[in-house]
């Protein structure tokens, strides 16, 4: 009998990234919505972010990428680093549509919520080749 191990058990890497990345996304749109409550709409994005990437990194490290041979010291660096530009990409977006996109539209039905999904889906694609060529590359690569 073959066993299946946690990262084969749901597809692709790129599938199991996808997976992650959305229980992350939740984490992070919940705890945005929870510190909109005390926090201005701009800093919560950014403190839900972190939330939300630190939730990512243990999830992928997990189920998503292979051993790199890197501390989680090393790894979670450069976590932060791919993340930091998808942060920004994220906040921009995020801003952009709540602010002029959707006042221009006249789009009011949970604006912040539905801008912030939107920007915390931008950077998907990019994100998994950073932190597959990046993040998680093998130290033999």
């Amino acid at each position: 009998m073959e066993v299946v191990s946690n990262r084969e058990r749901f597809g692709s890497p790129f599938l199991r990234f996808i997976l992650s990345g959305g229980i992350a996304a939740a984490v992070n749109i919940l705890s945005r919505v929870a510190l909109s409550q005390l926090l201005s709409y701009s800093v919560a994005i950014v403190i839900a972010y972190l939330i939300g990437m630190t939730t990512a990194y243990m999830l992928m490290k997990r189920f998503v990428f292979e051993d790199s041979g890197k501390t989680v010291t090393q790894e979670y660096i450069r976590f932060g680093i791919v993340n930091i530009v998808a942060l920004i990409q994220v906040w921009l977006v995020s801003i952009f549509l709540v602010h002029w996109i959707f006042p221009a539209l006249e789009f009011q039905w949970h604006a912040e919520t539905v801008a912030h999904v939107i920007g915390v889906v931008s950077p998907v694609v990019t994100s998994y080749a950073a932190h597959k060529y990046f993040t998680f590359a093998s130290v033999a690569e």
